[in-house]
């Protein structure tokens, strides 16, 4: 799909919010200057990124969202760290956590990195893994200035299922 034809059917929905994700989006052509031009026309735009590909070249007024890879996911040192210097108040940081080990990792990163003050950040169980109310007792326990969140399209819709 072309940057004109996303613009086209963004205008269509008639919604001031646009989530680009899936896939590695900063590894698509003509990237930054449909996000250039979505800002252009007023919309709020979210880039979901996995952490891995510097992210400096993204428009400033875009919200970054960014997946930390955890040891548990066998990708933690995948991670660009140097974007961490980059990220803003209101970007994001979600750490997805198959146990107590990645837990303990994620704490000791965003610790290391300041991250709880540079961004909002995010800490899941990953479905049928990790119990909910194990992370949280956790961040609850060590007083973690982080976010408890859900993959709620596990819960919504079959944990199996793609593209939701």
């Amino acid at each position: 799909m072309s940057r004109n034809e996303i613009v086209k059917d963004v205008r269509r929905y008639g919604i001031g919010l646009v989530e680009i994700t899936g896939g590695e989006p900063l590894l698509q052509d003509d990237f930054e200057t449909l996000v250039e031009e979505l800002l252009e026309l007023g919309y709020k735009v979210l880039i979901e990124t996995n952490g891995t590909l510097d992210i400096s070249g993204i428009d400033r007024r875009a919200i970054v969202i960014m997946d930390i890879k955890t040891p548990g996911s066998g990708a933690a040192e995948s991670v660009c760290t140097a974007n961490f210097d980059l990220l803003k108040k209101c970007d994001e940081l979600k750490f997805v956590l198959t146990g107590r080990a990645d837990y303990d990792w994620a704490a000791e990163v965003i610790g290391k990195y300041g991250l709880a003050e540079k961004c909002v950040v995010l800490l899941s169980p990953v479905y049928g893994m990790l119990d909910p109310e194990d992370l949280a007792g956790w961040i609850i326990s060590d007083r973690l200035n982080v976010r408890f969140n859900l993959q709620l399209h596990k819960y919504i819709y079959s944990p199996d299922r793609r593209g939701v």
